[in-house]
């Protein structure tokens, strides 16, 4: 019983991705395109992409119909910042493939890439999956060195190259990192600067490798560098630094970054945030606001969000709802978990248009609320079936008829 319950697991972290014909109808579209919202329409999937989108489209007994009622369909989302397929169990070190702490060479590894041992098995994958998520950004978690690492966008279809978009290099800023690397932001930028002259001028290489010199001219000229930082001070020394050392940047937390909202735009520099953040928890985020989302967006900066979370990242969409009940309109708010990150970080683009990639998302309700499920959820054209290890330890214990509350019932 055991093995079959394992067997059955391991098929759900990993489907059979066989594209099908597929046909949805009325359908209320979020097309995340310039199309809007296309009310009643139906769509018609084959070999895995979209192939046609209006009302009525005929069919046949060959084609698998799935009645959307009116309901919305999004793209599938966007996970945020994790570390799935990477982290297990957070306490269990084996578990942990995400970053690097007293590597004996001493040194800073910019190729250190975590997207090489993507374990696409991994249970949280189908658990976030089944909630409406499509895809996310694996990150090189924070170690004892002012670069993490690298990663990149990484779609959840069950695949072990599922990779897309453009490598991302992963550099810490952030007061409390600064502990590590002299105890000041100070030695930071020292390090950071002494690094990239090393890597990009051919001086001898002290702080870095070969391979750790290639990737960061890769990166230079290819990629993306993510900058943790939430001090508004701090966002205009990566502002400053990137424009010297002609990086594309991204700024990963950004709890001020209203504050130099102008300058962000101005230099077409996109900002994760969690639009929850609020209070000043440190004292690099005693700017924190909840229309910090509303702000930037109004000032035509590019906004992502993400929890930080990985076994929680579903709870995504609850940022993006919160970030609309603070000022954000609702489209900037999808946009913000679906189109802008695979647009900022050079992945497919995750539009709901004739020719896209089929993945897509049925919802009971408006996404963006707490209490909405997403119902269908489609990969490459592939339907998910939407069974976790969650839901297996549910059916396998949770009684159907019970005294207990609600939750102790299986629904």
């Amino acid at each position: 019983m055991k093995r079959q319950f394992f067997t059955l697991l391991l098929t759900l972290a990993c489907p059979i991705a066989f594209a099908q014909d597929l046909l949805i109808t009325g359908a209320n579209l979020h097309t995340q395109s310039a199309a809007g919202i296309i009310e009643n329409t139906d769509i018609l999937i084959k070999d895995g992409h979209i192939e046609r989108i209006a009302p009525r489209i005929p069919t046949n007994k060959m084609i698998r119909v799935i009645d959307a009622g009116g309901r919305p369909v999004t793209p599938a989302l966007f996970a945020g910042v994790t570390v799935s397929g990477l982290s297990e169990v957070d306490a269990v070190s084996e578990a942990v493939d995400s970053s690097y702490r007293e590597l004996y060479t001493e040194l800073m590894h910019p190729e250190f890439d975590v997207r090489m041992v993507y374990n696409p098995h991994s249970s949280v994958i189908p658990i976030t999956r089944i909630e409406g998520f499509g895809f996310t950004l694996l990150a090189a978690r924070g170690g004892d060195k002012t670069l993490s690492g690298q990663g990149g966008l990484v779609r959840f279809d069950g695949g072990y190259s599922s990779f897309e978009g453009k490598p991302v290099i992963y550099i810490q800023t952030s007061g409390r990192s600064a502990g590590s690397v002299g105890g000041s932001r100070v030695a930071h930028w020292m390090l950071l600067n002494q690094v990239f002259d090393e890597a990009m001028t051919d001086e001898e290489l002290t702080l870095i490798t070969p391979q750790g010199a290639t990737a960061l001219k890769t990166a230079t000229d290819e990629g993306i560098f993510l900058f943790n930082a939430d001090r508004a001070a701090d966002i205009m020394r990566v502002l400053a630094f990137a424009e010297e050392r002609e990086l594309s940047a991204v700024i990963h937390g950004g709890s001020e970054a209203w504050m130099v909202a102008e300058s962000l735009a101005a230099a077409n520099v996109a900002v994760i945030l969690n639009p929850l953040k609020n209070l000043p928890e440190n004292f690099e985020s005693l700017g924190a606001r909840l229309d910090n989302a509303a702000i930037l967006h109004k000032a035509n900066v590019r906004v992502i969000f993400s929890s930080g979370e990985t076994h929680n990242a579903r709870k995504v969409r609850q940022l993006a709802g919160n970030a609309a009940a603070n000022g954000l309109p609702h489209s900037a708010a999808l946009a913000a978990i679906s189109s802008t990150p695979a647009a900022v970080f050079g992945g497919e683009p995750r539009s709901l248009s004739q020719g896209a990639r089929a993945d897509l998302v049925i919802w009971s309700g408006d996404p963006l609320e707490v209490t909405t499920q997403a119902e269908h959820v489609i990969l490459s054209g592939v339907p998910d079936t939407m069974v976790s290890r969650q839901t297996l330890l549910r059916d396998r214990y949770l009684d159907e008829a019970t005294d207990m509350p609600r939750a102790y019932t299986k629904p």
